[in-house]
């Protein structure tokens, strides 16, 4: 574990320290709450809520309805996600569902199927 919480996850500013990682090859079904910046690189269904960062990697399988403050998504997600700051989709993400969040990024490469409701602050 001590790797993990000093590992750094990259270029994103949205993107702090790690502090849990559902990791490739894993498959969780069921309600995941947590604190702090979550992977997940495998598969997920269910609900997933917390008040911090989700990353969503390449390769992963994710259904869900999620709730967080940010979203980063470069795997497979269907769901409905509701975040509080921002979702940024980067390649060669493919979802298919519901977005609202005050800030949507998708890069140019993602396949986006579904609507997106951006509330007011």
């Amino acid at each position: 574990m001590e790797l993990l919480k000093e590992k750094s996850i990259g270029e994103d500013p949205l993107q702090g320290q790690v502090t849990a990682i559902l990791d490739t090859g894993s498959r969780f079904e069921g309600k995941l709450t947590f604190e702090g910046t979550v992977q997940i690189g495998g598969e997920f269904k269910g609900e997933i809520f917390t008040q911090d960062t989700l990353i969503i990697n390449h390769g992963a399988s994710v259904q869900a309805e999620i709730e967080a403050e940010n979203i980063i998504i470069r795997g497979k997600v269907e769901g409905h996600l509701f975040a509080r700051k921002k979702v940024v989709m980067h390649p060669p993400a493919v979802f298919r569902g519901t977005v609202t969040s005050p800030s949507l990024k998708i890069e140019e490469g993602v396949v986006f199927e579904g609507a997106s409701y951006m509330p007011k602050n």
